[in-house]
């Protein structure tokens, strides 16, 4: 049997191979052994296909502090467009970087750290986890889940919770929900309406929903993305009912085949973040919530940015007077800490059973002692509250802005501190350029498409430090007036 394997060897491997099983070390081999076998500085060796196969001694990792960009630039895969900027330490709504310089922070992690960075309730809560047991499967009964879960069905509509780690597998979990549902209800082409300039996530179905076409690009399969979605127009009540309409009716070709087509769910965000900061209409989500109803599809909300409270309510739904049969969480929810929830109710909340859906780390105790801590402060530190009149502040002082720079500067819209400001197309530059112009004065701010910038710090953030960030975005703007 060993010859025969290592007929499938290649010559560096079966001279390896038999250094080790001769009971020769391997750090022997690499330094005596043929000249054609390079020993890599950290005493790995590859084979000639450049496979890795093997390591002479594992050495711990160094917490790198200089040439970080270099070593992402040869480590990293470049998935994102950085700003050069290192980031080494944050304390409430304050960064600091490498070199000490401290940035005024309105960018939290993408709407991501609601409690700011160092939080003392969220530090201790996952600290004192961490001592204790920090992750077991989901075979077992956790403390920390249903608590969580608990506390989001008292406060939603929710009667039942799913949790995972992302706003993605979040999105996804919601998609995999619809269609179990849709099946149930004798659809096999069951047809998920999205709308046109969202985003849902970066999952091949969840970026199938985003109705982006630029993040299409590059991921079909016969020119197709995943199959059974379909776009519509934001806040057009009449375009989505004429969609449904169409989407209930099986072509012919299909029910020579045996197959029904049918309107399975409507998957919207209340308020639109990557499509450049665009509020939900009530008229268009009590059409949406209607047209399930009549239909029996399911409504689902995409809250994995705008929820947990950045709205000034907990739930964006709650700013558009409809309930949702499904919402979705993540980002705030764990004030940083990498969790997702996909919430139900009613008939929703017991379609999908054992085996049909599952998360190796979702809702394990340290996520959960997490959200429990963000939850913790937003019922007993007032954040809601803090949350609107930041908000209207903010508003208020952009729209000053808007004013006083009318040729760069136009619309203001969102909710609470989800706040965005049009770059008008006349204007001789893009979001982009504006965030790393504040970016200069100490002030962090992230683009939601082309022509808007994202206003979204902490829900924390004070007084003073709104009216900071103001004065920081003006020396920003009037360069280039």
């Amino acid at each position: 049997l060993t010859n025969l394997k290592m007929l499938f060897l290649t010559r560096q491997q079966f001279t390896a191979a038999l250094f080790l099983l001769s009971g020769s070390s391997v750090t022997s081999f690499i330094s005596n052994g043929p000249s054609n076998v390079a020993a890599r500085s950290n005493n790995r060796w590859m084979s000639s296909s450049s496979t890795r196969i093997g390591a002479a001694k594992l050495e711990p990792p160094v917490l790198l502090t200089d040439h970080v960009p270099e070593v992402f630039e040869e480590h990293v895969q470049k998935t994102y467009g950085r700003y050069p900027l290192t980031i080494t330490s944050g304390k409430g709504c304050k960064l600091y970087d490498d070199d000490g310089k401290e940035y005024l922070d309105f960018v939290a992690g993408i709407a991501t750290c609601c409690l700011g960075h160092s939080n003392e309730k969220l530090t201790e809560a996952i600290t004192k986890q961490m001592s204790e047991l920090h992750h077991i499967s989901n075979l077992y009964y956790i403390p920390q889940q249903a608590s969580l879960a608990k506390w989001l069905s008292d406060n939603s509509v929710a009667d039942k919770v799913f949790f995972c780690n992302s706003g993605a597998e979040a999105n996804e979990g919601a998609i995999k929900l619809a269609r179990k549902y849709g099946s149930q209800k004798g659809l096999t082409d069951p047809v998920i309406i999205v709308a046109h300039q969202s985003f849902h996530g970066r999952t091949l179905a969840t970026i199938t929903a985003t109705g982006q076409p630029k993040y299409h690009e590059g991921f079909k399969y016969g020119g197709e993305m995943v199959r059974g979605f379909q776009y519509t127009p934001y806040n057009d009540p009449d375009a989505l009912a004429g969609l449904v309409k169409d989407m209930n009716e099986t072509p012919e070709d299909l029910k020579a085949e045996g197959r029904k087509r049918g309107v399975a769910a409507i998957m919207m965000e209340p308020l639109q973040g990557e499509g450049g900061i665009v509020p939900g209409s009530k008229d268009f989500f009590k059409t949406a919530r209607q047209l399930c109803d009549d239909n029996g599809a399911l409504l689902i909300m995409d809250e994995v940015q705008v929820g947990m409270g950045r709205s000034g309510t907990l739930w964006g739904y709650e700013q558009l007077d409809v309930e949702p049969d499904v919402f979705t969480s993540a980002k705030a929810l764990g004030g940083g800490v990498p969790i997702g929830a996909m919430m139900a109710k009613g008939e929703a909340a017991n379609v999908l059973g054992p085996g049909d859906h599952a998360s190796t780390y979702g809702g394990n105790p340290l996520a959960c002692s997490a959200g429990l801590a963000v939850a913790a402060c937003m019922a007993e530190d007032d954040i809601l509250t803090n949350v609107q009149e930041r908000g209207e502040q903010l508003t208020t002082g952009l729209q000053n802005l808007a004013t006083k720079y009318p040729d760069i500067l136009g619309e203001v819209r969102g909710w609470g501190l989800l706040k965005g400001i049009v770059i008008k197309e006349e204007a001789d530059c893009l979001a982009g350029e504006l965030v790393g112009d504040a970016m200069k004065e100490g002030l962090l701010l992230v683009p939601a498409g082309l022509k808007v910038v994202r206003f979204v710090p902490p829900l924390i953030v004070t007084e003073a430090e709104v009216n900071m960030a103001l004065e920081k975005f003006e020396k920003a703007v009037a360069a280039r007036a």
